[in-house]
C-alpha cells in the first residue's frame, strides 16, 4: 500500500511538470485596426501551450478557431478583429483546468494610411548596412549573438549599422537618390557569414548589431521627411538553420525535404511547359544552401505567417515597397497569393521580385498580367532586368557584331513586347551578388560613364549599388566580401572619408559628379521618368535612342568605338526631331542650334535635352 502511494505521488508530480506552461512567443506581436481584412492568425509558442484552453473576452476581437498541430508547443489562433474596434489592448488568456496559466496583452494600433510605392520616377540606392557606416560602435557585438565583429575578415561582421545610414542621408540624397533599399536588417544569429542578412533567425526582430526596431523606424521617418522612400528586402524562400523554430518545428512539413536536397537553381523549370516533375521539385523544394532550410509555403499556417509578416512590417516601419529575394524559388501560387493580399491592404505598394534569369521571356513571365504566362498571374508589380544587366556588362567590352556590342542592349529593348509593363522593371549595372561594374569594364572611366548613361536614361527604375559612385571595384569570384567592402569614411579609424568631396580622389569626384548631374536632371525630366522609348538600330558602333512624352524629349547617343569619333547625321531621326529645333547637352552644357549633324567622341555618351 505504501509503495502504491509513492508511485501515485511520483505520477502526479511527473504529470504536474508535464503540464507546466511557458508562453514564449506570440506572432505577430501586435496588429492594427481599420484593416481591409479583419482576419488575424496568431502563432503562439510555449512549452505545452496546446494543453491550455484559450479565452478572449473582448468587443475588439473574437476567437474563431484554435488549431493544434503535431507539436504540443504550438497553437494557431484565428481571430476576427471587429470592424468597429478602436486602438487599444485585449487580453488573451491561456487556462488550464479553469486557472489562468499565461496572459498576453495584445495591442491594436491604428492602421497608418498614406500613399506608398515607388516607380520609374525614382532612383534607388542599394546598400549593405554592415558595410556602409558604423554610427554606433556600442552595438558592434551583442550578448547572445554568435558572431562578433571582425573587420579584418572580408566575410565577417564589420560593424556598420542603421545609425550609420541615418548619419549619411545627406550624402545619399545629394547623389540624386530618391529611394533607399537596404539588404535585410532582421536578426541573423549565425556563427559566421551573418553580415549579409539573408539567413534570418527571427522574422520579427531587427538584428541588434544593425540597430533597434526603434532605430529602423527612425530611419524610415527621416527618409520620409526628405520625401524619400524605404524599400525593405525580404526572404520567404528560406530561413537560417539557426532560426528559433528549427529547434522545435511546429509540423514535420514546415520546411521542405532535408539539407542534402539542394535546389538546381534553374528558374526555367517554372516557365518550361515541358519540365519534368523532378526538376521542378528540385527547383522549388531544394535547399538554397545547406545552412538555409527551404520553407514550405504550402503549409497553410506558414503561408499565413509569412504574408502577415509582410503586412506587419509595412505598417510598423512605414515601408514604401518590398524587394523579395529569390522570387522564383518559392511556390508560385503562394507568391501570387502574397501579392494579392498585400495589394488588397495597400493598393499603392510596389512589390519587386528578384528574378535572376538570363532571358527576357523567363523574366517577363513573373510580372503581373504577363501576356505570356498563360493562366498564371503573379500579381507582382516589378521584376529585375537581369537580361539588360548581362547585355550592358558585355556591350562596352566587345566589338560590334550582328548581335554583339551595342546590339545587345538594343535587342533587349526590342523584346519589351513580352513585358506587361516594361517601365516597371528595375535596371542595374551590378549589385551585392555581382562583379562591381567598374571592374567589369576594366576600370575604364569612359565605359563606366556609358553604362551610367544607360542606367539613368533607359526605361525602367534605376538602382545604384553603394560605392559605385566612388568607383568601387571587386569581382564576385574573389568572394562576396570583395564586392561588399566598407565605404571609406564610414568608420572613425578610416584614413579617407569618401563621404566628402575632399576625401575623394579626382577620378572618384568625376564619377560622383557625372552620376549626380544626370540624376538631378532625371528628376526634372518627364521624358525620362514617364516617357516612352524610341530606339534606332545601332550603326557603325553608335546607338541612338530617345525618351519622350507628348511635350518633351531627350536624345541619348552612345559611341562605342575605341579609336575614333563619329559624326551622326540626324535626318534618320526625323520622325521625332521634326518636332524640335534645338537642344542642350545636359552634361557639358553645349547648345545645338541645329539638329542636323552631331559629333560624338570615341567611347562616350551625349544626353541632349531637346527644345521646340
Amino acid at each position: 500500500m505504501k509503495k502504491l502511494i509513492i508511485i501515485s505521488l511520483l505520477f502526479a508530480t511527473t504529470s504536474l511538470f508535464a503540464q507546466k506552461i511557458n508562453l514564449q512567443k506570440v506572432e505577430p506581436p501586435n496588429w492594427f485596426v481599420g484593416m481591409e481584412n479583419t482576419h488575424l492568425q496568431l502563432l503562439v509558442y510555449g512549452k505545452n501551450i496546446s494543453k491550455t484552453d484559450v479565452v478572449i473576452n473582448s468587443e475588439k476581437a473574437e476567437l474563431k478557431v484554435v488549431s493544434k498541430v503535431q507539436n504540443p508547443n504550438y497553437l494557431f489562433l484565428d481571430i476576427d478583429i471587429s470592424k468597429d474596434a478602436k486602438p487599444g489592448n485585449f487580453n488573451i488568456l491561456f487556462k488550464l483546468k479553469g486557472k489562468t496559466k499565461a496572459k498576453y496583452s495584445y495591442q491594436l494600433s491604428e492602421k497608418p494610411k498614406r500613399k506608398r510605392g515607388f516607380s520609374q520616377s525614382d532612383f534607388i540606392y542599394l546598400l549593405m548596412p554592415d558595410r556602409f557606416a558604423n554610427g554606433n560602435p556600442d552595438n558592434d557585438s551583442a550578448d547572445g549573438l554568435l558572431e562578433k565583429i571582425n573587420r579584418s575578415n572580408p566575410d565577417g561582421r564589420h560593424g556598420g549599422d542603421i545609425q550609420g545610414v541615418i548619419n549619411h542621408l545627406d550624402y545619399i540624397q545629394n547623389i540624386g537618390v530618391t529611394a533607399l533599399w537596404l539588404n535585410p536588417v532582421l536578426e541573423n544569429n549565425n556563427p559566421s557569414y551573418s553580415y549579409h542578412g539573408y539567413a534570418i533567425t527571427d522574422f520579427y526582430k531587427t538584428d541588434p548589431r544593425i540597430g533597434t526596431d526603434e532605430g529602423y523606424k527612425q530611419l524610415s521617418d527621416e527618409l520620409h521627411k526628405r520625401k524619400m522612400k524605404l524599400i525593405e528586402d525580404m526572404i520567404f524562400n528560406h530561413c537560417s538553420e539557426n532560426h528559433w523554430w528549427m529547434k522545435d518545428l511546429p509540423t514535420d512539413n514546415w520546411v521542405n525535404t532535408n539539407k542534402d536536397f539542394h535546389t538546381n537553381y534553374r528558374g526555367s523549370t517554372i516557365t518550361d511547359p515541358h519540365a519534368s516533375q523532378s526538376d521542378y521539385k528540385k527547383m522549388t523544394e531544394g535547399w538554397f544552401v545547406s545552412s538555409m532550410p527551404d520553407l514550405n509555403q504550402h503549409n497553410p499556417f506558414l503561408a499565413n505567417y509569412l504574408i502577415q509578416n509582410s503586412i506587419w512590417r509595412i505598417l510598423t516601419y512605414d515601408l514604401d515597397g518590398i524587394r523579395m529575394d529569390t522570387y522564383p524559388y518559392p511556390f508560385k501560387d503562394f507568391m501570387s497569393e502574397w501579392a494579392q493580399r498585400l495589394h488588397a491592404e495597400f493598393p499603392d505598394i510596389t512589390l519587386l521580385g528578384e528574378t535572376w534569369l538570363h532571358k527576357v521571356p523567363y523574366t517577363a513571365y513573373f510580372q503581373a498580367n504577363s501576356p505570356i504566362s498563360g493562366n498564371y498571374n503573379s500579381h507582382l508589380d516589378c521584376i529585375t532586368d537581369f537580361p539588360l544587366y548581362y547585355a550592358t556588362k558585355a556591350a562596352f567590352n566587345e566589338k560590334e557584331g550582328w548581335e554583339e556590342g551595342l546590339l545587345r542592349i538594343y535587342n533587349i529593348f526590342a523584346q519589351d513586347f513580352l513585358y506587361a509593363n516594361p517601365e516597371n522593371i528595375v535596371i542595374f549595372l551590378d549589385n551585392h551578388d555581382l562583379d562591381r561594374y567598374f571592374s567589369d569594364v576594366g576600370e575604364d572611366m569612359n565605359k563606366f560613364k556609358m553604362g551610367i548613361c544607360v542606367l539613368l536614361t533607359a526605361r525602367g527604375i534605376p538602382v545604384l549599388f553603394y560605392g559605385d559612385e566612388i568607383l568601387k571595384t571587386g569581382f564576385e569570384y574573389q568572394g562576396h566580401g570583395h564586392i561588399r567592402t566598407d565605404f571609406p569614411g564610414g568608420w572613425k579609424t578610416d584614413k579617407k572619408n569618401a563621404f566628402t568631396k575632399e576625401g575623394r580622389t579626382e577620378k572618384q569626384n568625376e564619377a560622383f559628379n557625372f552620376i549626380k548631374k544626370i540624376a538631378d536632371f532625371r528628376k526634372t525630366s518627364k521624358a525620362l521618368t514617364e516617357g516612352k522609348l524610341l530606339q534606332f538600330i545601332p550603326e557603325n558602333n553608335t546607338y541612338v535612342y530617345f525618351r519622350y512624352t507628348d511635350n518633351e524629349a531627350v536624345m541619348i547617343m552612345l559611341n562605342n568605338n575605341d579609336t575614333e569619333s563619329r559624326t551622326i547625321g540626324c535626318s534618320r531621326f526625323s520622325e521625332i526631331l521634326k518636332n524640335y529645333n534645338t537642344g542642350k547637352n545636359i552634361i557639358s552644357g553645349k547648345k545645338y542650334e541645329k539638329l542636323d549633324n552631331i559629333t560624338i567622341n570615341k567611347k562616350s555618351t551625349i544626353i541632349i535635352k531637346l527644345k521646340k
